[in-house]
């Protein structure tokens, strides 16, 4: 029988889970009260309030960009197949709220702007670095158990931790051509819209790490199971 990864970052996943679950309800459900009692913004109305989602979503989307870049440069150096499985868990999760920033953008814009999309340089980059790691999903799929893909998709994750500054400094780059707001800072959000938002900000990342624990728990039953397989004459049990 075919032991299942045991490393570091596979046990500290699978300690992560339950806690990263109980705090991720718990958190929610503050969060959920603190954004139904915030102000309704004078100007945009209630369309405001998503503030309180969109750019949570994208720090959590940065942060499984991040962290397949981490995984991917510490593949390369340790030759450790954990750092791998973390930086495909991650990018995947990356891509799940990225897809949430990309749909829930839009619903603001028709409010704010009177329609679904424009190519503003925010908008387009940030689908940009969507269809970066979607590619890199892609690639990985295509080239199961590979280690010389894997190596491939480690440095294609690393190049690709280029467009996250790109998308993140766009709107200045832009040079006031953007229609998209400006990036938050202190003092930009109107009274009572603070605590919700960094609430929002904390369950979109506590979410991340829950997601990222249960995704690395799967690739680890993954890799014990194509192990499994790859030792057996045509995939097959001898009786």
């Amino acid at each position: 029988m075919t032991a299942i990864p045991d490393s570091a970052i596979d046990r500290g996943a699978r300690a992560l889970v339950l806690p990263s679950g109980i705090l991720l309800a718990a958190l929610a459900g503050a969060w959920l009260a603190a954004v139904a009692r915030a102000p309704i913004d004078a100007g945009q109305g209630i369309i405001a309030k998503i503030v309180f989602v969109h750019p949570p979503l994208a720090f959590a989307a940065y942060a499984g960009f991040v962290l397949t870049a981490l995984g991917g440069a510490l593949f390369l150096w340790r030759g450790d197949e954990a750092w791998d499985r973390m930086a495909r868990a991650s990018a995947e999760v990356g891509v799940l709220f990225c897809t949430l920033v990309i749909v829930t953008g839009p619903i603001w814009a028709k409010g704010a702007w009177g329609r679904w999309w424009s190519w503003d340089p925010r908008l387009t980059i940030t689908l940009l670095l969507w269809f970066v790691y979607l590619a890199y999903l892609l690639l990985r799929s295509f080239t199961e158990g590979s280690e010389r893909a894997a190596r491939f998709a480690a440095v294609y994750g690393i190049a690709g931790f280029a467009v996250i500054p790109l998308n993140y400094f766009a709107i200045e780059l832009a040079g006031g051509r953007s229609m998209h707001p400006e990036n938050l800072q202190r003092g930009s959000l109107g009274a009572g819209m603070g605590w919700p938002f960094a609430l929002g900000a904390l369950v979109c990342l506590v979410a991340f790490a829950h997601l990222l624990a249960r995704r690395i728990e799967v690739e680890a039953l993954r890799s014990a199971l194509a192990e499994r397989l790859a030792r057996t004459p045509s995939g097959l049990e001898r009786g």
